[in-house]
């Protein structure tokens, strides 16, 4: 039983894969400036929305750069063991300096 149980947490470990969601607002190579942090999801985030007010943040919109969503491995890896009960994912806000 324990063989198939760490079977089944291998395989499923190389299913899932990292993904990254990034919105260019302007064409610059801005160091991170913003805000970095952890949104929290259940069930797979199935009907659930996070919002960051990223004008709030840069303190106006024209100094936002750049807004991207990560899940990283360590997130995938929350997912798998909680059987997607919960899965984070990370928010960043790239600011103008």
């Amino acid at each position: 039983m324990k063989k198939q149980l760490l079977l089944i947490t291998m395989t499923s470990s190389l299913l899932f894969g990292c993904a990254t969601q990034t919105f260019n607002l302007e064409n610059s190579n801005a160091p991170h400036t913003g805000a970095d942090n952890q949104q929290s999801f259940f069930i797979s985030g199935i009907g659930q929305e996070k919002q960051i007010n990223a004008a709030e943040i840069c303190h106006g919109a024209d100094n936002v750069v750049k807004v991207q969503t990560e899940q990283t491995f360590v997130n995938g890896l929350l997912g798998i063991i909680t059987f997607g009960i919960y899965t984070p994912r990370q928010a960043r806000v790239f600011c103008k300096q």
